[in-house]
């Protein structure tokens, strides 16, 4: 069995992108309305090493809250970052998909960032 999810904020157009990608693919993923309801920390940990990512990889610097916060500061460990993103989850890099997979008594799981979207169709391989 194989389940899809997918950190989605509808009004991104990337985010929309990957979803469709998804859709034409006839997956419906699970979509996980992260700005809603922000993911917890530990669910952050782990989507970082899902992705093979540091934590400052997954900031979006773009948003007014990555300067409020002195998110650039090198000095500040994966653990402030992780906790900015939880506390603030519009600094969440987005899309994020995550695929699981269960054969028997083995579950697989594997994530990708959507940026460009196209890099979802790596999940269906």
């Amino acid at each position: 069995m194989t389940e899809y999810q997918i950190y989605h904020n509808p009004r991104c157009s990337k985010s929309r992108q990957a979803l469709a990608l998804l859709q034409e693919h006839g997956i419906e993923p699970e979509q996980i309305l992260y700005l809603d309801s922000a993911p917890e920390q530990h669910t952050l940990r782990e989507l970082l090493e899902l992705l093979g990512i540091s934590a400052r990889e997954l900031l979006r610097k773009g948003e007014a809250e990555y300067k409020e916060l002195s998110l650039a500061d090198p000095s500040l460990d994966d653990a402030a970052l992780i906790s900015a993103m939880h506390n603030h989850p519009r600094l969440i890099e987005r899309p994020i998909v995550v695929r699981t997979r269960t054969e028997g008594k083995q579950t697989q799981r594997q994530a990708v960032l959507g940026r460009p979207p196209e890099n979802v169709l790596a999940l269906l391989a």
